[in-house]
């Protein structure tokens, strides 16, 4: 049986103009990816950058989901139900 994300009802921030990790520019380290928190805006880096700060993000805050900030990309992940929740209509 397939999962299905549970959370897009909390959905609140679409788009940023930020490029860059927030606390990879802080501590002078870089990433891979970039992620964006679909509740409150936070860009952090993915899960293949050292620091992983999305995720961390999620497991500090509970804001389940991201979009991936990569040209071309549009992709949503649900961290809560570990499952591609959909893609952002531009």
């Amino acid at each position: 049986m397939a999962v299905e994300c549970t959370h897009l009802d909390q959905v609140q921030v679409l788009q940023t103009d930020k490029d860059y990790c927030e606390e990879c520019v802080k501590t002078g380290d870089s990433w891979v990816h970039l992620r964006m928190c679909l509740i409150c805006g936070h860009v952090g880096c993915c899960d293949s950058s050292p620091n992983r700060h999305a995720s961390k993000h999620y497991h500090a805050s509970s804001h389940p989901l991201v979009r991936s900030l990569e040209p071309g990309e549009s992709w949503v992940w649900c961290y809560a139900d570990d499952v591609v929740a959909g893609e952002i209509e531009e």
